[in-house]
């Protein structure tokens, strides 16, 4: 379990400091003054600027709150980092090496840059994914060269399929017959007969997840809704497929792109249902239901949980772009405003509508973290 922690912690810090990283550098070479650019949040561990007359690193304390040099910092909770832009907070407009002071379409650049290099890790990670060979759908009665695999790719909640301990990623190498004999699986037609002829009685697979094998056994339901099936399990038949590094790259863009637009409309739709309902859908998860997925991707290998960062990290970069208070998307709103209307909004009426949309994105926050506590039973599991 501590291990699953520390990868979680890891893919999340990667994710929010490559984010922070992109403002840091697009502020910088915008010719606004950085001043601190940090690894983790605070408290400080520990700072180091760089002397422009010596050319010397020097240690900052952690009191130390602003030089008139960039603080290069390390601190105590690793989640991620930040920066601190001078005149972010709408000061200092008449300062040239201020936020404030920079044109409209300069502000809009830095406060995307986070967003598009979320993006751009996703595609160096699906681009390596591709390189290293990745499990793809192919047709059930398709002649393939090579291994192929019969997968789960959804386990229906409240299903004999998630009693048994099915996840999806999972591999079905082999149906039961009789005594210590398995037929092995090579068509998704193969398991769907299985279950058919077995329901009612108890069936077993012969289960591949990631380099271990495992038996897991189950009872198909004999009356079960049409779009659940028996078991309620959806399949897809796999076949291991590597690219060389220039399809890698090109498969890797089309990939990103293609989850942009998905993940994009699914956020529009709960953005909708949230509005209008005033409910969340039952599948959304917080930080622990990240960390439990985690869990899941980490036992199938280190494809999958390449695969499951770069998700991760298109999720991020939509959810911060997103025209949200307190999010990058909100303050592009407001530096869109001041271009039309040729003048700023007040900054006190910016600071309150940005800290009642952190309020409200804090509370759904707590409200995704409960539900998946006890989706996730996880109340069950401590006590």
């Amino acid at each position: 379990m501590f291990t699953i922690i520390i990868l979680f912690l890891v893919i999340l810090s990667v994710l929010v400091f490559v984010h922070e990283l992109g403002h840091f550098l697009v502020a910088r070479k915008s010719g606004m003054r950085v001043d601190e650019f940090g690894f983790g949040f605070p408290p400080r561990f520990i700072g180091f600027s760089k002397d422009p007359e010596t050319g010397k690193w020097k240690i900052v304390g952690a009191k130390t709150d602003t030089l008139p040099r960039t603080i290069y910092s390390l601190n105590w909770i690793p989640l991620g980092g930040f920066v601190r832009i001078k005149g972010e907070d709408g000061q200092g407009r008449e300062e040239k090496d201020s936020f404030a002071s920079k044109s409209g379409w300069t502000r809009i650049a830095v406060l995307s840059a986070g967003v598009m290099m979320n993006f751009l890790l996703a595609w160096c990670i699906f681009s390596v994914v591709f390189m290293l060979g990745a499990p793809q759908a192919v047709d059930n009665d398709a002649d393939v060269v090579g291994e192929t695999s019969v997968q789960i790719g959804n386990v229906v909640p409240g299903t004999p399929a998630e009693t048994m301990g099915l996840r999806p990623g999972d591999a079905i190498k082999g149906i039961h017959i009789q005594d210590n004999k398995w037929l092995e699986t090579k068509k998704i037609s193969d398991v769907q007969e299985y279950i058919q002829e077995n329901k009612g009685k108890e069936i077993k697979f012969l289960i591949e997840r990631g380099e271990n094998q495992i038996s897991l056994s189950g009872v198909p339901r004999e009356e079960y809704p049409q779009e659940q099936g028996s078991l309620g399990i959806e399949l897809v038949r796999t076949s291991v497929v590597s690219y060389v590094w220039y399809e890698a790259i090109w498969k890797g863009l089309t990939m990103t792109v293609s989850l942009i637009g998905i993940i994009f409309l699914a956020f529009v739709g709960l953005l909708k249902t949230l509005l209008f309902t005033g409910s969340a859908p039952a599948d959304i998860a917080g930080p622990v239901g990240i960390a439990f997925y985690t869990k899941q991707v980490a036992d199938l290998g280190l494809v999958y949980i390449l695969q499951f960062a770069g998700i991760l990290s298109v999720n991020l970069g939509i959810i911060n772009i997103l025209p949200i208070p307190a999010l990058d998307g909100g303050r592009i709103v407001f530096v869109v405003i001041e271009m039309i209307k040729g003048s700023p909004v007040s900054q006190r009426v910016e600071q309150i509508i940005h800290s009642i949309g952190f309020v409200l994105l804090l509370l759904l926050m707590v409200v995704v973290t409960f539900f998946d506590f006890i989706r996730f039973d996880i109340f069950g599991k401590l006590f």
